[in-house]
């Protein structure tokens, strides 16, 4: 899936043509960027149904961390609540990428809804092990960020007082969990540095933690953070295109800022300051797991106004995840 070495490939032939007039500027686009395996699950699951059933089809969160994504719902018949309790008796709901604690589905199903469960599943393998471990009697050290909606979906899991949060070094440091007998499980869209040093310090002060069998920060968080620092480090300004509660967006701006780039997270192309790009030679531009493509060649004709643009794409992975699709909405 992955490739150990970057390469850089042209995407936009006539951008290489210097135009008169404008300021040249050189354009670095990270791939593996924007929508991945359970976003794009997510979303063709919430269009199936609208298909299949009409509108409306209630989706319980936003299906995804995109105001882009969640407005083209909408506008094909979506309606998003916060709670199961705004979902009319008969309605059709669906259940965000992120997660939902078991009450969510057992509530619908007490009140003979029809439901679809569109948490990818990355997050679903999570839930999995965080059984498995409450099953063996271990207290779970969970990584992650409170109040997060995939943080929530998963304590939701288990009993109360099965797991505690850790969301930094210094909680790492400072736990007293009620158990010797331990285990710990992530978010998917974490800061990969991060999370190792908070696991490398938990495991120093709990030497018998038991980890998860593979990584639970998802292949597409880790593969964009992996492009982002190829791209920054060549840049004097990175974009990130994604929302302000997007979890793995924030990342790959932090991630950004760490090779020594500027960096700014924006919605789209009007939420461009294009003052940032005083003194700018090189910018770079990813996209978050939840930010569809259509806002990264938005972004690109911005730029393409301003300046002589000359765009190269820098390939650190090829992706080709591909989830299933509930069986209801399958084809018969």
């Amino acid at each position: 899936m992955t490739d150990a070495s970057a390469k850089a490939t042209a995407t936009i032939p006539d951008d290489a043509i210097r135009h008169s007039g404008l300021p040249a500027l050189d354009v670095l686009i990270a791939a593996p960027r924007g929508f991945c395996a359970g976003v794009e699950r997510a979303i063709t699951i919430v269009e199936l149904a609208l298909k299949k059933y009409g509108a409306p089809v209630y989706v319980r969160h936003e299906i995804v961390h995109n105001r882009f994504v969640v407005d083209s719902l909408k506008a094909a018949g979506a309606i998003f609540v916060k709670e199961l309790d705004e979902v009319p008796d008969g309605g059709q709901v669906v259940f965000s990428a992120h997660g939902v604690p078991k009450s969510v589905p057992a509530n619908a199903q007490a009140r003979g809804l029809d439901w679809l469960d569109a948490t990818c599943p990355l997050v679903s393998k999570v839930h999995r092990q965080a059984e498995r471990m409450v099953e063996q009697g271990r207290h779970i050290l969970f990584v992650g960020h409170a109040g997060h909606p995939e943080v929530i979906g998963t304590f939701g899991q288990v009993p109360p007082g099965s797991m505690t949060l850790i969301e930094t070094v210094a909680d790492a440091e400072a736990v007293t969990p009620p158990s010797e007998t331990l285990g710990f499980l992530t978010q998917t869209t974490l800061s990969v540095d991060d999370t190792a040093d908070i696991i490398a310090t938990l495991q120093r002060r709990f030497p018998a933690l038991l980890g998860p069998k593979g990584e639970d920060i998802c292949y597409a968080t880790s593969n964009r953070q992996t492009a982002v620092k190829a791209i920054a480090r060549q840049c004097d300004l990175v974009l990130v295109i994604g929302a302000e509660n997007s979890s793995n967006s924030q990342r790959l701006r932090e991630v950004a800022e760490r090779e020594g780039a500027r960096a700014h997270l924006i919605m789209r192309a009007e939420s461009i300051d294009w003052a940032w790009f005083d003194g700018a030679k090189t910018v770079g531009i990813t996209a978050g797991a939840s930010a569809p493509e259509i806002l990264v060649q938005e972004v690109v004709d911005a730029m393409r106004q301003r300046f002589a643009i000359n765009v190269r794409e820098v390939t650190t992975a090829t992706e080709d995840v591909v989830f299933k699709l509930p069986r209801a909405l399958n084809p018969a």
